[in-house]
Order: C-alpha cells, then sequence, then structure tokens
C-alpha cells in the first residue's frame, strides 16, 4: 500500500493529486533555473530537485554572508553604530 493511500486510510488529513501539481507548479515560478528555462512541461521530480539544490545554494549564501559579516565585524571598532547594526543582522 503506498503511503498516501496509508495515510488517507489512517484519517489524517491527506493532499490530493491536484493539489500536489497545484504545489509543484507553484515551487516551479519560484525557481529561477526552471522560470528562466521558459519550459512548460517540467516533470514534478525534477522541479522537487531543482528547488532542493536552490535551498541549498541559498543556505551556502546565507552562511558565505554571515562569514563576511562576522569578519566585517572584528575589523571594526565594537561600540561604533555599525558594529550594532552588523551585529543584529548576524543574529537574526
Amino acid at each position: 500500500m503506498s503511503s498516501r493511500r496509508s495515510r488517507q486510510s489512517s484519517g489524517t488529513s491527506s493532499i490530493n493529486d491536484d493539489q500536489i501539481m497545484d504545489l509543484v507548479s507553484k515551487l516551479q515560478e519560484l525557481l529561477p533555473e526552471i522560470r528562466n528555462r521558459r519550459l512548460n512541461k517540467v516533470s514534478a521530480s525534477k522541479v522537487l530537485q531543482e528547488t532542493c539544490d536552490y535551498v541549498r545554494k541559498l543556505h551556502k549564501e546565507v552562511d558565505d554572508l554571515s562569514e563576511r559579516l562576522s569578519q566585517l565585524l572584528a575589523t571594526i571598532d565594537s561600540d561604533t553604530p555599525q558594529a550594532s547594526i552588523i551585529r543584529s543582522l548576524i543574529i537574526t
């Protein structure tokens, strides 16, 4: 029995195929790699793989920017308003 069927039979909320396709379509619109190709038909698995890759890329960018902010903070006087702004960016 598929996991989708077992979830439906256990009484928990479920999602139907149309809702899944709608969500995949919305993801596709958010992904620059797919959106820029202007392809109408992309498999759901491709959209999900591209989504995972894109999220990993965004995480790496956030980590890199945090590191750069930390390095910048180390080079300025910690009592300045700029240092306070940088600290707030790193913390959030």
